[in-house]
């Protein structure tokens, strides 16, 4: 029986753990995708953290995947062997929902969580159900693309719902914000950077990127914002935010995508020539870089390669 490698956490609060398994067989409506890459994301930590709530234990972290289509289970059509795919955060809605039946999969009732609640992408091997696997595009670098299925589809969603305003303020700037970044800028938007208060290297890079300004979360921006977006996991942001936004303007806090979110980025992302920042690690290091990202020592996205 073939076999696969995984980093696997038994409890939350541990290290994660290499773990050799059979490789899956994919079910109906799945399909088994060989990982070449998988992004790592700062809900991964919250995982790892213990932070979420009733976690599939153990569990195989990681929900930025990029691989190839190794096998398909029965009543799969719209996939082939070898397609290449991305595999985000959100990886099984009911369908019977009144979420899912008013377009609003996001938030169904009964949802399973790649990495979080089935097995995600710090591994060889995944499974996953073939609704939620998106087609890339394969001019792209495997490890570039993959903080695109968290990081980037996450952005876009927000983006979308900042608004169509010219000045658009971005609070907490790491691996989905340098992504957004560029888009805006592609789409001919002012950017103004929020970091932590004295990171003057992140400050730096958003400038490198295109934004128009850039300072500390504890400064107010030079003329007031049509929009504000906040990633950082930090309540007190929010008056921060609505403070530097105008009258009538919009704060927007990170949430979860659709299916049609990631169908609309992964158009735009090829057009706008986005360009991913990001620190590779093989499989094994996978503490290595939860580490990095808990840490801080990151700028740009930290990226597994089995």
């Amino acid at each position: 029986m073939p076999r696969m490698h995984a980093m696997v956490l038994d409890r939350p609060r541990t290290l994660l753990v290499m773990r050799e398994r059979p490789v899956p067989r994919p079910g109906p409506g799945e399909v088994l995708v060989e990982v070449k890459a998988c992004g790592v994301c700062r809900t991964d930590l919250h995982v790892v953290d213990g932070e979420l709530p009733d976690p599939k234990m153990p569990i195989v972290p990681g929900h930025e995947i990029v691989g190839r289509i190794a096998a398909i289970g029965e009543g799969v059509s719209a996939l082939a062997v070898g397609a290449r795919v991305g595999i985000p955060w959100l990886g099984w809605t009911c369908g019977a929902c009144s979420y899912c039946r008013s377009g609003r999969e996001n938030l169904c009732d009964r949802p399973l969580f790649t990495g979080y609640t089935r097995d995600g992408g710090f591994a060889t091997h995944a499974l996953a159900d073939a609704r939620y696997c998106f087609a890339l595009p394969h001019a792209a670098d495997d490890a570039g693309v993959a903080p695109w299925l968290c990081a980037g589809l996450i952005g876009w969603r927000s983006y979308r719902m900042a608004g169509e305003g010219e000045r658009l303020g971005i609070y907490g700037f790491g691996a989905a914000a340098h992504l957004l970044v560029q888009v805006a800028v592609w789409q001919g938007r002012k950017i103004y950077a929020f970091t932590r208060p004295g990171d003057t290297a992140a400050q730096r890079f958003a400038r490198n990127l295109g934004a128009n300004w850039a300072g500390g979360s504890d400064e107010a921006p030079p003329e007031p914002l049509d929009a504000a977006i906040i990633f950082a996991p930090i309540g007190a942001l929010v008056p921060a935010a609505l403070k530097a936004v105008k009258k009538g303007g919009r704060v927007v806090c990170g949430g979860i995508l659709t299916r049609e979110d990631a169908r609309e980025f992964l158009d735009v992302a090829p057009r706008a020539r986005l360009r991913s920042e990001i620190t590779r690690y093989p499989l094994a290091k996978a503490n290595e870089a939860l580490s990095d990202l808990r840490g801080g020592r990151l700028q740009g996205a930290a990226v597994l390669v089995p």
